[in-house]
């Protein structure tokens, strides 16, 4: 039994450094112990305190799988966290496939791409294909190669000269 203590206590300190818990001995740790009635279980501190405001608690189960306790307002921020991120990976794709296809004004062609989104309401968008299709509907927003070309044997000084 005492091995599988060690065992234990390794799993959990390596899951507090991974979460940055600076302090490890005031990490919570509890067990879960089957109780009497069936309807019931038995919470047991291995170690911390009840009163401790570090989170999250570990909870091993009978099974010796260990779980976190969290409060709400933790959940949530972390819920939060998660959306923000996502909505700023979304923003840089958005951004590089925008970029990709040589905006004249990066923040006239974001502002279409932005009502279009809205209007498409999919949660899953192929910003390529959505960038294409602005480019298609209004080629004034983006840079045409074409109008570049100069022709052959003509070069770049000259014609800014005249």
């Amino acid at each position: 039994m005492e091995f599988k203590r060690k065992k234990e206590f390794k799993m959990i300190e390596k899951i507090s450094k991974g979460l940055s818990l600076n302090k490890q001995k005031e990490q919570t740790v509890l067990e879960i112990l089957p109780h009497e009635d069936e309807n019931s279980k038995l919470l047991r501190l291995k170690r911390g305190s009840w009163e401790s405001q570090k989170e999250p608690w570990l909870v091993y189960d009978e099974k010796g799988k260990l779980h976190a306790l969290l409060s709400i307002e933790t959940l949530s921020k972390m819920i939060e966290h998660f959306k923000n991120a996502e909505k700023e990976t979304l923003f840089l794709k958005l951004e590089k496939s925008i970029l990709q296809h040589l905006p004249l004004d990066f923040h006239d062609v974001w502002t279409v791409a932005m009502e279009e989104i809205k209007k498409s309401k999919k949660s899953d968008m192929d910003f390529d294909a959505l960038i294409k299709k602005i480019k298609t509907e209004h080629p004034n927003l983006f840079l045409d190669l074409k109008d570049l070309y100069l022709p052959e044997g003509a070069s770049v000084i000259s014609t800014i000269e005249r």
